[in-house]
């Protein structure tokens, strides 16, 4: 056992500075104003229902490549480089023709992962205040948003997201959308999302969609997503 223990740590080690080292290297390959923004919390605290691997690849690799290959798109181009980069995805039919394609696809991504780890790393449960009477106003209650919010996550062919979106005057819909799409592209605002792109989940789940669905609300942050709520209706939402 002390055998197994010892090469379980060993290993862990080496993952965690190999992921290190990729870090670097993709920031050194491609700086820029943008940078992936820390998780707040361990790559286990999801654990068991999001494996901290999957944290790990997810956060360090996935969302690294997005930033790195976003600041590689806005080299050239300064005036695009020094806007947040949800003005950017609001404004991409303005953005230059060589690089929209990699705006869309990079800036989302970068855009909808930062999102994604603020509102997990909690203990699920249940909403309250103001954002549980709205999601009762606009969905029928939690249960009935849940119902909803995985059958639309069920049903994202291929890769995607689901979102709950929210208007200035706190107004909740439900929208999927493809790739690395997102709400902000059309202006709007996103309160809190799940990534249903295989590598969230497939090292844990494999091909059960549904069931890392099901299971990802037991790692929402009810309070974080009470405080997106809070700064949506101040007009202060940014990602």
């Amino acid at each position: 056992m002390p055998t197994l223990s010892r090469r379980a740590f060993f290993t862990g080690a080496v993952a965690l500075a190999a992921s290190a080292r990729m870090r670097m290297a993709l920031a050194q390959s491609a700086p820029g104003p943008f940078t992936l923004p820390p998780l707040g919390y361990g790559f286990d605290a999801n654990e068991p229902h999001i494996d901290a691997q999957t944290m790990m690849i997810h956060h360090d690799r996935h969302h690294a490549a997005y930033v790195a290959n976003l600041n590689a798109a806005v080299k050239d181009h300064s005036q695009v480089a020094a806007l947040p980069v949800e003005a950017i995805l609001a404004r991409l039919a303005e953005m230059p023709d060589a690089v929209r394609t990699a705006l869309r696809n990079n800036g989302g991504g970068h855009a909808n992962h930062t999102m994604f780890w603020q509102v997990m790393g909690g203990k699920g449960g249940a909403p309250e205040g103001d954002l549980a009477a709205a999601i009762a106003r606009d969905f029928g209650g939690l249960e009935a948003l849940q119902t909803q919010f995985n059958r639309a996550g069920v049903g994202q062919f291929g890769s995607g997201w689901v979102f709950v979106t929210v208007t200035a005057d706190g107004k909740l819909a439900l929208v999927a959308r493809p790739n690395q799409d997102t709400p902000l592209m059309e202006g709007g605002r996103v309160l809190f999302g799940n990534d249903v792109w295989e590598h969230a989940y497939y090292l844990k789940y494999q091909n059960r969609r549904p069931d890392y669905l099901a299971a990802w609300w037991n790692v929402v942050d009810w309070p974080k997503v009470a405080g997106r709520y809070a700064a949506a209706k101040a007009g202060t939402l940014a990602i």
